[in-house]
């Protein structure tokens, strides 16, 4: 039986799935598309083997699931497509309404962190449909995620008010940001460990792949997207995708601090998919 493998339906996850093409593995796997928010429900149902999800749900469900090594989704500055939109300058929205887009969870928790713990800041949070014109008829701000964030950074740079969050962790903590990781069923990885390295070896490849054919990829990309190729080619450039130590040591600092604001109950452990199970 073919694995059933997760596909983010983001922008961002582009190169990958270039990259599967490129290489004639798709046939090798299942694959299901979805938002993070939906891959991630759809890993705990037992609808996928192996699915990116957002990184907080690792820290939330970690004993049930292992990590794949040496891939993420992540940033160590500008990410372009994490943004806060708002009315009035950041600093100025305590007491304010902030609307969260519903599409992921861990770019919510980072908003809460950095608005908490850098700007000391305690707004009035609501859950909306990632639709920027609505979500300011209710809110002073908006977050948004992934190709909806992408248009915004793309239409309204260079206006005062939109806060790229990958840039704003960096300048607070000097670190990198991970927003994705690749998580495995721990008793699928136990009953298949060939088939979750084969996948492995499928998707570290592949990104190989599309990160040396970079403007490629971006025009490719482009063909759907309102986008231009450059702008495009910058967007994957500031976009980081292996899990170094870099990667993980930013990652358990956004952990401690989701733990310090009541987002995490713990500090989970980072299990790693090995050789062998």
């Amino acid at each position: 039986m073919r694995p059933r493998v997760g596909h983010i339906q983001f922008i961002n996850c582009f190169p990958l799935y270039y990259g599967l093409i490129q290489n004639r593995v798709l046939l090798d796997m299942e694959l299901r598309k979805g938002t993070p928010k939906e891959l991630n429900q759809m890993l705990a149902d037992n609808l996928l083997d192996l699915a990116p999800i957002p990184s907080i749900e690792y820290a939330r469900h970690f004993r049930e699931l292992v990590l794949l090594p040496d891939i993420s989704v992540s940033c160590d500055g500008e990410v372009m497509s994490i943004v806060l939109v708002s009315k009035v300058p950041i600093e100025r929205l305590d007491g304010r309404r902030v609307a969260l887009t519903n599409t992921s969870a861990t770019s919510q928790v980072l908003l809460r962190i950095l608005l908490a713990r850098r700007y000391k800041a305690a707004p009035e949070y609501f859950v909306s449909p990632p639709r920027l014109g609505s979500m300011l008829m209710e809110a002073d701000a908006a977050l948004l995620i992934g190709d909806e964030a992408l248009r915004a950074h793309y239409e309204l740079r260079g206006q005062a008010n939109v806060y790229d969050l990958g840039r704003e962790w960096k300048d607070w903590t000097g670190q990198a940001m991970v927003f994705a990781v690749w998580a495995v069923r721990r008793e699928y990885w136990q009953r298949f460990p060939q088939q979750v390295l084969a996948v492995k070896r499928a998707l570290t490849e592949s990104m190989h792949l599309s990160l040396q054919n970079l403007p490629d990829v971006a025009a490719k990309a482009a063909e759907w997207e309102v986008f231009s190729p450059e702008y495009l080619q910058q967007y994957f450039t500031s976009l980081r995708f292996d899990f170094d130590r870099r990667q993980q040591e930013g990652l358990l600092t956004y952990y401690r601090e989701a733990v310090n604001i009541g987002a995490l109950d713990e500090v989970p452990a980072l299990e790693f998919v090995g050789d062998t199970p």
